[in-house]
């Protein structure tokens, strides 16, 4: 170093020495850069070759309760192309759906082929609440999402101690009865469908005032408008998950419970004590039977009430 730097002369030793290393920071920064960006080439690579999101492909004649869907419509195709993506797509809910259908479609199956319904409803259920026993803004109660006064009209007991909106098998026939009704009155399973979502009358009168025949030749409101369309595509993924990237281990699904049925023409003052006379909790005795909605059950008129207690140990939820 004495060969090139002056020491008599320190200032300048100072100004080369700043020199130096104002070089040795650049030099340090542009390898730094280089690497920089080789990593984010094989972060980009890596990205393109581990992450891919694919447009689907509509199925050859699909249809919805027997009754085509007309894709070669460009507006029902671009519809029908949305709810495949948007239902493919949201991977979390499309796995819970295939899981709890499992459950829970063996129940509402048999009871759409004895009521004469296309089994294809079991997925207006789906749509409609996700086979929750959810409430929607409007009051809508149940796997069907019915409402009160409707519910009533068709003879389900609703009030504040029993309501059946939230009992499935008779929910479901309920379901039946009304879309056959809607089923007479327009002559199409898929316009009875629309009629469940937006009501007889709203659809009668856009059929009225638009002098248009069918669901899919009629301007409807988003909501309604996505609706068949929606619970098709449910069908179409559920009907081949695979296909669609779902894939699920058998032993992951949910299943149902065996149960039995205990008649009871009386009021129950306690049912946490009644669930305990069977040998289950609280808990277990309000799952298998939601439709009880206080801690007792009234019963003034004698009525007969079918209590569901799972049968085995394969549901109990008291200690041992």
């Amino acid at each position: 170093m004495k060969k090139y730097l002056d020491i008599k002369n320190p200032f300048l030793a100072i100004s080369i020495l700043l020199i130096l290393g104002v070089i040795y920071i650049a030099v340090s920064a542009f390898n730094e850069e280089k690497v920089e960006k080789k990593d984010k080439k094989v972060e980009t690579k890596n990205f393109k070759e581990d992450y891919n999101v694919f447009s689907l492909e509509i199925p050859d004649n699909p249809t919805f309760a027997g009754e085509p869907i007309p894709i070669e419509d460009a507006d029902v195709y671009e519809r029908f192309d949305r709810e495949l993506l948007v239902n493919t797509y949201w991977q979390s809910n499309g796995i819970l759906l295939i899981k709890r259908a499992k459950k829970y479609f063996p129940i509402i199956e048999p009871i759409l082929a004895e009521e004469g319904v296309p089994d294809d409803f079991k997925y207006l259920a789906l749509a409609e609440s996700g086979l929750l026993n959810v409430t929607s803004p409007a009051g809508a109660k149940g796997f069907w999402q019915i409402m009160k006064p409707t519910g009533r009209d068709y003879g389900l007991e609703i009030n504040s101690n029993v309501d059946e909106r939230y009992h499935i098998e008779k929910a479901t026939r309920f379901a039946c009865e009304y879309l056959r009704s809607a089923k007479e009155k327009f002559g199409s399973w898929t316009l009875a469908a629309a009629a469940y979502n937006a009501g007889r009358s709203y659809i009668l009168r856009e059929l009225d005032r638009q002098e248009a025949e069918g669901y899919y030749n009629l301007l409807l409101g988003e909501e309604t408008s996505r609706y068949v369309l929606r619970i098709a595509a449910m069908k179409t993924i559920f009907q081949n998950p695979e296909k669609y990237g779902f894939q699920i281990n058998p032993q992951h699904q949910y299943d149902s419970f065996d149960y039995k049925i205990v008649e009871v023409d009386t009021a129950i003052s306690n049912l946490s004590r009644f669930a305990r006379r069977y040998d289950m909790s609280y808990k277990v005795l309000k799952i298998f039977n939601p439709w009880m909605i206080e801690k007792r059950l009234i019963n003034r008129s004698g009525k007969l009430y079918e209590i569901k207690i799972p049968k085995g140990n394969n549901y109990k939820t008291l200690p041992q």
